[in-house]
């Protein structure tokens, strides 16, 4: 399982044999139901139990905006390519659907960077604006918590006033 590392998983395994209780098996048939009823909404393709999940479904929402999951990050790493992730899905989206500008909400990580970046070499050509959201410093954060990349980032995205 992701984020569990050797020693954490010998110690999961072993309290799960000496379990005196059915918590195990509770785990198990919550891991099993959860499998069964989260699928992707038919929409943006993130996780729902309904047809369409909450987010797309909300006319209410401030934001009226489209949103589309990629599923993950391009990570060679972790052996995930442009393939595994649901970016077929968003180029369809573009051909189907009226979308005049696509904002990139990745990490501002090595990972989301090179997807980020990918995606702007894919679809550059494409009659559709291409903008990511701000990063930088939060409202009511000091600079003195803030990394070199944040700080990059917060004085390289500034606007005029």
């Amino acid at each position: 399982m992701p984020g569990i590392g050797p020693r954490s998983a010998e110690r999961i395994a072993l309290w799960i044999v000496r379990a005196q209780s059915d918590y195990p098996e509770q785990i198990s048939r919550a891991i099993a139901d959860t499998r069964q009823a989260v699928h992707p909404c038919a929409l943006c393709g993130f996780f729902t139990t309904d047809e369409v999940c909450d987010i797309c479904a909300d006319s209410s929402r401030a934001f009226r905006g489209r949103y589309h999951s990629l599923g993950g990050k391009i990570s060679p790493l972790d052996h995930v390519g442009p393939e595994d992730l649901r970016i077929k899905e968003l180029v369809e989206r573009l051909d189907r659907e009226k979308i005049s500008e696509i904002i990139f909400a990745l990490p501002a990580d090595v990972e989301g960077e090179a997807t980020t970046n990918y995606l702007v070499d894919l679809l550059k050509n494409r009659p559709v604006t291409l903008t990511r959201i701000a990063r930088g410093i939060p409202a009511g954060g000091g600079l003195e918590s803030a990394d070199e990349l944040t700080l990059y980032q917060a004085l390289s995205g500034r606007t005029k006033l």
